[in-house]
């Protein structure tokens, strides 16, 4: 009986069999290629293609059910989309609201037309499988974009928010993309389906229902688990939200991914994000390494071999064509030319979302499945292209703007005590300061009107964007006693200079801020010092004023001293709610002076 069950077990492996092996596979080959293409560097994510390529059906055969591990693995793309919403407040998303509307629009249609044309008269598909294969390929690939910009601090940046906002359009157009390939169906099943004016009233109100959920639930609930001090509890809640934002969005055929970043906007204010942020990114690292060794699995290796010029043409063909759209577009919204193609080289590949897509068009009987494997092949083809464009892009982006040829990097610069960033009328000021006592200062800004203005004074200041981590090292960053932001940038805030301060735990860091604002949004970096940049010159007018209107000089003192204690405890108070409203019992008004506020307080 022992040797019947024994031959039965080998014959049918169980569940747990298959995990464990496919786990190891999958998992070492992994390992083995990511380590590979890290030490050549070429990037992670072809090491997950090449890995899954050679492991699943299509190469050894040592792993199968590549779409059933796609379908999980894009929970990755999920958590990814919810950690970048945590980073986007409601107020900063509004401020994006051109480039989300405007410029992603343009991109989505541009690209989807014209790659609609092309398709059309080089294959010789009815312009029905020519639109439901196009308009899909105009989507890039959010998993391999964003994790790049979030890692390196580069999504804050100009660059990088146009980027996101591309990309957070594109996610916002699935809808639209699946109603007009239902619309286009021969399939007479699909006639039963909802209209596509009832989908957009869903997303409308799924959206509204994940914004009340995490007001007046979610809130709360996150308040009571701060209570209790369980960690454990935080990880469960964060997957929670996550996973069932999700769900209510797949459940009205609609983006997972857009329902798992609208949960992330809401809890982007909440002073339990970032304990949220550090429980789901080791669940996204994982996962999305999964979700591109499934896609290395579905890739069709016979259909590559069978017809090698019209894939590799066809993913050249996209590559060349969504980077020229998307370059020219970025030029009119403003971008140098150079930055402007290396935004075009990052989003040129084709995106997760048209092997969804090509599935549904093949349901559709708009295409046959032949054509959804070679064009998913296309777009794994076009996805294998992008760690090698990226090195490209980096150096586009990065590049001199207009007018800045010549000018010196901050690689050239001379090893000195302090880094100033940011070298105009307030930058001057510190920099002299420290120079006058016979420090060696760093300087460096972005602007080459500015560099060049200051050599006329034999001042010698170094181009580059000194909230880049690899640039302010270039500069000397690991040896630098201090750095000092003193750029106008009222929107530089606490992810912005946290990787910095993380980076360089030696050097004190001083900040310039705009107004209390900032001074709010920068509360939890642990810096030397936040400078209020009109502060101290607007307090040094209001006394000259109170001079000049016969006040007495002991009164005048006064005043000043009561100003800076009311001021310092209603920042504390700001500080502590989050508030601005905080405090305004403290406020100085008409009718009311400071004698009036002295007598209140010894009243109560």
């Amino acid at each position: 009986m022992f040797a019947i069950y024994a031959t039965a077990a080998h014959a049918a492996p169980s569940a747990t069999d298959i995990l464990l092996t496919e786990g190891v596979v999958l998992l070492g080959a992994a390992v083995a290629f990511v380590l590979l293409f890290r030490r050549f560097g070429l990037g992670a994510v072809l090491g997950y293609l090449v890995a899954g390529a050679v492991v699943g059906p299509q190469g050894l055969g040592l792993v199968g059910g590549g779409e059933s591990k796609l379908a999980i693995a894009e929970i990755g793309i999920v958590l990814l989309l919810f950690l970048v919403g945590l980073e986007l407040n409601p107020a900063r998303l509004w401020r994006l609201k051109r480039d989300i509307f405007a410029l992603g629009l343009a991109q989505v249609v541009l690209c989807g037309f014209v790659l609609t044309g092309l398709i059309f008269l080089a294959t010789g598909f009815t312009l029905g499988a020519a639109l439901a294969l196009g308009l899909p390929l105009a989507l890039s690939s959010t998993a391999q974009v964003l994790p790049g910009l979030k890692s390196s601090g580069r999504i804050n940046s100009p660059f990088g928010e146009k980027t996101f906002s591309i990309l957070l359009f594109q996610d916002l157009s699935i809808v639209p993309l699946i109603t007009i390939i239902a619309a286009l169906s021969r399939n007479p099943a699909d006639a039963a389906g909802p209209p596509g004016w009832m989908m957009a009233a869903y997303t409308v109100a799924a959206i509204v229902g994940l914004v009340l959920a995490g007001r007046f639930i979610l809130g709360p609930l996150l308040r009571l688990v701060g209570g209790l001090g369980e960690r454990e509890l935080f990880v469960v809640v964060g997957l929670f939200t996550v996973i069932a934002a999700a769900a209510l969005m797949h459940s009205l055929h609609l983006s997972t991914a857009l329902g798992a970043f609208v949960a992330g906007v809401m809890l982007a204010d909440s002073p339990y994000r970032h304990e949220i942020e550090s429980d789901v990114e080791p669940f996204r690292s994982i996962l999305l390494g999964l979700f591109f060794l499934a896609v290395g699995m579905v890739l069709d290796i016979g259909a590559v071999l069978a017809n090698p010029l019209f894939v590799l043409g066809l993913a050249a063909m996209l590559v060349a064509t969504k980077t020229a759209i998307i370059a020219g577009l970025a030029r009119l919204f403003g971008m140098d030319w150079k930055p402007a193609v290396g935004m075009g080289l990052l989003l040129s590949q084709g995106g997760e979302f048209g092997f969804v897509l090509f599935a549904q068009a093949q349901s559709a009987l708009l295409i046959a499945p032949e054509a959804a494997s070679l064009f998913s092949a296309i777009v794994t083809v076009s996805m294998a292209t992008t760690p090698f464009l990226m090195l490209f892009a980096r150096r586009l982006e990065f590049a001199l703007p207009n007018g800045g040829e010549g000018l010196a990097g901050p690689d050239e610069a001379p090893q000195g005590s302090a880094i100033i960033v940011g070298y105009g009328r307030f930058g001057q000021t510190v920099a002299q300061m420290l120079m006058g006592h016979g420090f060696e200062v760093t300087l460096i800004d972005k602007k080459p009107a500015q560099i060049e203005s200051s050599s006329r004074f034999d001042t010698q200041v170094y181009y580059g964007d000194g909230t880049r981590i690899d640039l302010l090292r270039r500069a000397g960053g690991d040896e630098a006693r201090l750095i000092a932001f003193c750029i106008d940038d009222p929107h530089l805030d606490a992810r912005q200079l946290g990787p910095v301060a993380e980076a360089f735990p030696q050097a004190a860091l001083l900040v310039r801020a705009f107004d209390r604002r900032q001074l709010i949004a920068l509360q939890d970096m642990d810096v030397a010092g936040v400078v209020r940049e009109v502060f101290e010159s607007a307090i040094c007018m209001g006394t000259q004023a109170l001079e000049s209107l016969g006040v007495p000089e002991a009164e005048i003192a006064e005043v000043e001293r009561q100003y800076r204690e009311n001021d310092r405890q209603r920042l504390e108070l700001q500080l502590e709610h989050g508030n601005l409203m905080a405090a305004k019992h403290l406020i100085f008004l008409p009718g009311r002076s400071m004698r009036l506020l002295t007598r209140g307080d010894e009243a109560r």
